[in-house]
C-alpha cells in the first residue's frame, strides 16, 4: 500500500512497504529541471546534480562514494526537463544510512570552486561526448525544432558559455529558489517500516526556501525543421508530432497506440524498416509528456544512400495508421504486453519508487495496479484510431544530422 505524508514546511513523503524483499529504494524528488531555466541559466540544474556528489561539510567527493560502496549499495542521480533526482538502492538495514547520506547531500553540499571547476571540465567532457553522437543530437535538434527558444528546447546539459558563468551563488541561488519544500518529494520503497517516515521528516520537515518567480512559460509548438552536417556513417533522422500532457485522459491511448506504431520488436516500424526492408538497425518511436505538452518521436537511422526510403517507410507507416486504423489483433497483443511490462516492474524497489515519486510530484496521486490494468483494457480500437486521426493529422516537426545535412527528396523543407 501507498502511503503519503506532508510535513509541516509541505515536504511530501510517500512510501510503499514491500515486505518480501530485502531492499529499499529511496529517491529524493525535486519539481525543477531544465524548463525552469533561463536561457542565461541553461544547464544548472543538471550542474547542481553533479555538484552534490563532490562534497558536503561532512563528507568529501570520496568518502560520499564509499559510504554506499562499503555497503553493497547504489546511488546516482539524473536530470529531466521538468525535474530533478537523487537516488540510492541498499539494503534495507541500510536504508537509515542511505537516507542520511542523500540529506547530507542535499542540504550541505559546499560547492568549493575548485571542485566546481573540475565538474566544469567533466560536463565540458560529457557535452563533447555527446557531440561525438549524432543519435543523440539528433533527438536535441527535435526538442529545438518543436520548441524553439522556450526552454523546452534546450538542451538539458546546457552549453559550454552558460557552464563557464555558473558561481558557487548562482547554484546556491537556485537552490534556495527551487529546491523549496513544496517542490520536494520523498519517495521510499522496499522493506521499510514507519520508522523511516519519521527519520525522512527529522532531515527534510523543517527546512525553508525562497518563492521563486514561475518560470515556466506555455509552450507553443512550431513546425520546424532543423538540419545538421555532421561527418558520421549514417543519416539519423528524427520526427515529431504534437502528443499530449501528462495526465490527459488520452494518455493511455496513446501508450498503446505507440506500442503498435514503434514501442517494441513486434511494432509496425521495426517489423517494417528492419525486419522487411533491412534499412536501419535501430528504428523506434516514444511519447514524451509534460505539464503542458507532449511530443510524440520517431527516430531511424541508416545509411545516407538510404535515406530518401527510411523517410518514406516512417511516413507511410503514419499515414497508414491515420488511415486505417490499428487492428484489433494489434490492440489485443499491444494491451497485454503493457501489463506485462507493468508487472515484471512492480518487482523492483528502484521501479517502485520512481514511479511513485513521479507520480506524486507530477500528478498528485496514485493508482492502484487494478486501476491501471482496468484503464489499459478500457482502450478500445474507436478512440485510438480517433486518436491517430487527431495527432497526425497536422503538420510535424523533424531533425536530420546526416554527412552533408540534406533533407530527403519528399520532405519539405
Amino acid at each position: 500500500m501507498i502511503k503519503r505524508f506532508t510535513c509541516d514546511n509541505g515536504v511530501t513523503i510517500v512510501t510503499e512497504e514491500i515486505s518480501t524483499v530485502r531492499s529499499a529504494a529511496i529517491g529524493i524528488w525535486i519539481a525543477t529541471g531544465s524548463r525552469d531555466e533561463s536561457s542565461q541559466l541553461n544547464g544548472v540544474s543538471h550542474f547542481i546534480e553533479h555538484m552534490f556528489f563532490k562534497g558536503t561539510k561532512n563528507l568529501s567527493a570520496k568518502e560520499i562514494a564509499e559510504s554506499f560502496d562499503s555497503i553493497g549499495g547504489q546511488v546516482n542521480a539524473f536530470t529531466s526537463k521538468e525535474y530533478t533526482c537523487y537516488y540510492a538502492k541498499v539494503l534495507d538495514n541500510h536504508a537509515d544510512h542511505a537516507l542520511s547520506v542523500l540529506a547530507d547531500m542535499f542540504f550541505n553540499s559546499t560547492f568549493a570552486e575548485e571542485e566546481m571547476e573540475k565538474e566544469k571540465n567533466v560536463i565540458y567532457e560529457e557535452i563533447k561526448m555527446y557531440e561525438d553522437a549524432p543519435d543523440d543530437i539528433v533527438h536535441d535538434l527535435l526538442s529545438s525544432a518543436s520548441y524553439g527558444n522556450h526552454p523546452l528546447g534546450l538542451p538539458i546539459l546546457g552549453t559550454e558559455e552558460t557552464l563557464s558563468s555558473f558561481t558557487r551563488d548562482t547554484l546556491k541561488e537556485y537552490i534556495y529558489n527551487m529546491y523549496t519544500p513544496e517542490r520536494v518529494v520523498i519517495s521510499i520503497a522496499g522493506n521499510i517500516d514507519e520508522e523511516i517516515v519519521r527519520k525522512a521528516e527529522a532531515l527534510f520537515g523543517s527546512y525553508t526556501g525562497g518563492k521563486a518567480a514561475e518560470l515556466q512559460a506555455v509552450s507553443h509548438f512550431y513546425y520546424e525543421k532543423k538540419a545538421r552536417s555532421k561527418e558520421t556513417e549514417q543519416a539519423h533522422l528524427c520526427l515529431g508530432y504534437e502528443g499530449i500532457p501528462i495526465g490527459d485522459e488520452n494518455i493511455y491511448n496513446l501508450i498503446v497506440m505507440n506500442n503498435i506504431i514503434g514501442g517494441s520488436m513486434s511494432s509496425r516500424l521495426f517489423q517494417e524498416v528492419r525486419e522487411e526492408r533491412g534499412l536501419a538497425y535501430s528504428v523506434y518511436s516514444y511519447h514524451s509528456s509534460y505539464k503542458d505538452t507532449g511530443l510524440i518521436t520517431f527516430y531511424g537511422g541508416t545509411g545516407a544512400e538510404q535515406l530518401d526510403e527510411l523517410y518514406e517507410t516512417i511516413q507511410n507507416s503514419i499515414h497508414l495508421v491515420k488511415k486505417e486504423g490499428l487492428t484489433e489483433k494489434e490492440l489485443y497483443n499491444s494491451k497485454e504486453q503493457l501489463k506485462g511490462s507493468l508487472m515484471l516492474s512492480l518487482e523492483s524497489t528502484n521501479s517502485r519508487m520512481s514511479r511513485n515519486g513521479k507520480n506524486e510530484l507530477l500528478l498528485k496521486h496514485h493508482r492502484s495496479l487494478d486501476e491501471i490494468v482496468s484503464l489499459i483494457d478500457g482502450v478500445t480500437k474507436e478512440r485510438v484510431d480517433e486518436l491517430a486521426k487527431q495527432l497526425f493529422d497536422k503538420p510535424f516537426s523533424a531533425s536530420l544530422v546526416s554527412p552533408d545535412g540534406k533533407w530527403p527528396k519528399t520532405a519539405t523543407n
